[in-house]
């Protein structure tokens, strides 16, 4: 199979095209030959030899795809079914989370980790859902436990994650405030559903946070920056407000001013996702089938696909996320 290879560390020019022999599935997996495949912050971070494969995951990077089931593992459907109970099929349509190895034409696959690709959606748009959906929804609604009615902060309103939590927030009815770093992605990202988005290279996110909500904070801060972002999170956050973090892209430490936490009752928590067992991955998956993927179905969410790339364009495709011009998601197009 042809397949994506990082020959070292560095950036974008070391990805190179080669061949791989084609992997084959164990009991309870699934083969599924790729169409497409989303490309995310953490394939940069791999590639630059910052963020490497959990043991015994290839070094092929690509943490999400679509395409259909070419395959199933020793025990047939019985052991390979979704988390939702029902069993894969040779040739089924499906979307799904990898702890690596989309970058390729063939990837094998926990049959949990599966998704049905949703009514409506092609397998380009397919592949960008899981790596964004699965982080939102077990992070948001999961862990931060947004509800109805409540304000979300998104920080990184235009980024793949971004674009999916301002609409899932907006679809289940929370009220969103985000940020973004240009007039173009603040009016992307109001279009999309936020009530307020703040171009935080002009304007205090703390101080719209606080006009837009007369002075009440947000409940739910959903953090990819860290550093100097996290007393002033802490600042715009209401009475048992939660603060989920999910990258630390300003900065891994950060001084929490401890008194506002106490006062306000906050929670402060967050997440990684690549190293998760295939049970905790299933878990998400069948939350996400039964919660989100009516709201997918029904077009009142959809991911949104900045620019296709062809596979052998791998290195312009991280050239591009690395530009942060991206509104949403990358997509490199496996199979013609």
């Amino acid at each position: 199979m042809r397949a994506i290879e990082i020959t070292r560390p560095g950036g974008p020019d070391v990805l190179d095209l080669t061949t791989r022999p084609d992997p084959a599935p164990e009991r309870g997996d699934v083969l599924v030959d790729v169409f497409a495949a989303g490309v995310n912050r953490p394939d940069l971070m791999q590639r630059q030899g910052k963020y490497p494969p959990p043991s015994g995951v290839t070094d092929i990077p690509g943490l999400e795809i679509a395409g259909r089931i070419a395959a199933i593992g020793p025990g047939g459907p019985a052991d390979a079914r979704s988390a939702s109970g029902r069993p894969w099929q040779v040739g089924d349509a499906v979307t799904a989370l990898v702890a690596g190895g989309g970058y390729a034409e063939r990837c094998v696959v926990p049959a949990v980790q599966c998704l049905p690709v949703p009514q409506g959606l092609s397998l380009i748009e397919a592949a960008a859902i899981p790596e964004t959906y699965y982080t939102v929804w077990t992070n948001v609604f999961e862990r931060g436990r947004l509800r109805a009615g409540e304000w979300l902060l998104v920080h990184g309103g235009a980024s793949g994650i971004g674009t999916t939590a301002v609409q899932l927030a907006a679809a289940r009815g929370a009220r969103v405030i985000a940020t973004a770093g240009t007039p173009e992605r603040c009016a992307a990202v109001e279009r999309l559903g936020a009530v307020r988005a703040v171009n935080y290279r002009t304007e205090d996110f703390v101080v719209a946070v606080r006009e837009v909500t007369a002075g009440r904070g947000v409940d739910v801060v959903l953090d990819m920056v860290g550093g100097d972002y996290t007393p002033r999170n802490v600042e715009c956050m209401a009475v048992e407000g939660r603060l989920v973090q999910i990258a630390v892209m300003g900065g891994a430490r950060a001084e929490v001013p401890l008194f506002p936490i106490m006062q306000k009752r906050l929670t402060l928590t967050g997440s990684t996702l690549r190293a998760r067992t295939p049970a905790e991955k299933g878990a998400i998956a069948a939350a996400l089938e039964r919660e989100v993927w009516p709201l997918l179905s029904e077009g009142r969410v959809r991911p949104v696909v900045d620019t296709v790339f062809p596979l052998e364009q791998a290195a312009a495709a991280h050239a591009r996320l690395e530009s942060g011009a991206v509104i949403g998601k990358l997509v490199l197009r496996v199979r013609a």
